[in-house]
């Protein structure tokens, strides 16, 4: 068969990609809970997506396993050692810009070091309820939801 004429790869989730270069990033992020608020962080205004909301994490690097790349993304963003815990949401998403991504959700109930803001516009301690209040990625938004109706962790 030509190439042209060739079907193009599915997704993870057996939906077709926009086109060809469309392909799924693998992401992981932390549910960090304390004294019954959650973490969130904002988007500068330099970064894709500027001054949305999010949870803290990034990137799985090639050959990392999901949390061993938490780890790493907690200590490079917040500068803390996460101790993490269980897998709580995974979600698939296609931006309507293009792109695609794989977020896996983890919870963490403890860390050591003090956390500090290394890259973010803002890092605030946000009750559940509140959470709906802010504006998160478009991805994000379903979960936000669920924890804001305690349904998640």
């Amino acid at each position: 068969m030509p190439s042209h004429l060739a079907s193009p790869p599915k997704l993870e989730n057996d939906r077709w990609p926009r086109g060809p270069d469309l392909t799924m990033k693998r992401v992981v992020a932390a549910l960090i809970v304390k004294d019954g608020a959650i973490l969130i962080c904002q988007r500068t205004r330099h970064q894709p997506m500027p001054l949305k909301w999010e949870f803290p994490g990034g990137k799985i690097e090639e050959g990392e396993q999901p949390r061993d790349a938490l780890r790493r993304e907690l200590d490079e963003e917040l500068g803390i050692e996460a101790k993490v815990g269980e897998e709580v949401a995974r979600i698939r998403h296609e931006y309507k810009s293009g792109g695609a991504v794989e977020l896996r959700f983890f919870a963490v109930h403890d860390y050591e070091g003090e956390i500090e803001n290394r890259i973010f516009r803002d890092v605030r301690w946000a009750k559940r309820a509140d959470l709906p209040d802010y504006d998160f990625l478009e991805a994000d938004l379903g979960l936000v939801k669920d924890l804001a109706e305690g349904k998640v962790i």
